[in-house]
């Protein structure tokens, strides 16, 4: 919940700018209040995505969003399952899943978040609450793997200035496309891209993402400031 159109003009005229990595697809996830305006001035290789959407598609829900709404004005992927819809809003694993169901009935690309808090870190439950809450996205997802992305943000370090050290992220990933081999598919397991989203920066960015198993970055605080080009530009 940042930004006002000119903060929103200084960072798409800063991407503009860039220069960005052509081989790095870049989505920027607006405040639903801006996304037409951000469609109207945002260059064409950058992707737009809505921060959260229901799980129906239109109806008695004051103050939602639904899929269809974010396709009839252009918007082709939405976040679902943030850590901060899961901890502050009580989104549990079954909501998640079906909200995810939806969006890709409806023909969005989803990132798909998931992650544990540091109070199930400390109690050594990291993998079990990953595992746990990408077991509930399986079937919401069925066939549909290609239209996914999935971002592995632990809770304990997103706005806290800790950071999970590339080791620690490495090993999550690594564990979780495991998961996805024994539980899902090899060939899905090694194709979906797995991001890490825990206080990115452009300072720890290059070093995670010479990490084999982090395929990218959901991005925070550092996305409105101009370091997210760097970080666009990670693997140069």
């Amino acid at each position: 919940m940042n930004g006002d159109k000119n903060q929103i003009n200084e960072i798409i005229n800063n991407l503009k700018k860039g220069p960005l990595d052509a081989n790095v697809e870049v989505i920027i996830g607006v405040p639903a209040i801006y996304l037409s305006y951000v469609k109207s001035i945002v260059p064409d290789t950058i992707w737009v995505a809505a921060q959260n959407c229901w799980k129906a598609p239109k109806g008695a829900f004051t103050g939602e969003i639904s899929p269809a709404m974010l396709k009839d004005i252009g918007v082709n992927w939405v976040i679902l399952g943030h850590s901060e819809r899961r901890t502050i809003f009580g989104e549990k694993d079954d909501l998640v899943a079906e909200k995810v169901a939806h969006a890709l009935e409806s023909g969005l690309k989803v990132i798909a978040c998931i992650g544990e808090t540091l109070e199930e870190r400390e109690e050594g439950k990291t993998e079990e609450v990953v595992f746990r809450q990408t077991k509930a996205l399986v079937p919401a997802i069925g066939d549909k793997w290609t239209n996914v992305v999935l971002a592995y943000e632990p809770v304990w370090a997103i706005g806290t200035g800790k950071t999970a050290s590339p080791q620690q992220a490495q090993e999550v990933h690594a564990s979780l496309r495991n998961w996805l081999k024994t539980n899902v598919g090899a060939g899905i397991a090694s194709s979906v891209r797995i991001q890490y989203g825990g206080s990115v920066t452009a300072a720890n960015a290059k070093e995670l993402a010479s990490c084999p198993d982090i395929d990218g970055f959901l991005v925070g605080g550092a996305s409105l400031k101009p370091e997210f080009v760097d970080i666009v530009n990670a693997t140069k």
